[in-house]
């Protein structure tokens, strides 16, 4: 009878232990310019605190309530706040901070909450690549760098770009 009851008992709790959400950081790179956080912090706050931009709201509303305070367009600079499009993926957008300027086509930008685990939300990437892949090089459509696979990753849909 015990063991009609402990072994159902026994399956359940293992399984329990797969279906839990891992929040271990990822591996990545030793060379990767991340810092690792103990909590995650969205892409807003982080932007707003290390950029000193007024803007509230989730990422994807910063585009059009910037206008009547600062300047936007499709031109990379340092300091911009670069804006991802609102997807079924990314229901609130992205925000991320250009840390850097390659080329017309290459950047390094700076963000959280990055990432398709609770893991690598608590990561801070500074200095990760984003490639222009649109047709008219207007910044409209990126890959941003994966680290853990070595490659550019899937293709973002984006706004445009935030100036001081």
């Amino acid at each position: 009878m015990i063991k009609r009851f402990l072994l159902p008992a026994m399956a359940l709790f293992f399984l329990s232990a797969c279906a839990a959400v891992t929040t271990a950081p990822p591996r990545l790179p030793d060379n990767a310019p991340v810092t690792y956080t103990s909590t995650a912090e969205s892409c807003v706050p982080y932007a707003r605190r290390i950029s000193g931009f007024q803007l509230y709201g989730d990422a994807y509303s910063w585009w059009d309530s910037a206008k009547p305070k600062y300047m936007c367009g499709q031109t990379p600079q340092v300091g911009a706040a670069f804006i991802l499009a609102r997807t079924g993926k990314m229901p609130e957008g992205h925000v991320a901070i250009v840390t850097g300027v390659t080329d017309s086509r290459h950047i390094t930008v700076t963000h959280s909450n990055w990432g398709d685990n609770r893991g690598r939300r608590k990561v801070l990437y500074h200095a990760m690549p984003v490639e222009d892949i649109s047709l008219n090089n207007d910044w409209t459509r990126v890959k941003f760098w994966n680290y853990e696979k070595n490659v550019y990753g899937f293709p973002y849909a984006a706004k445009g770009f935030i100036y001081k």
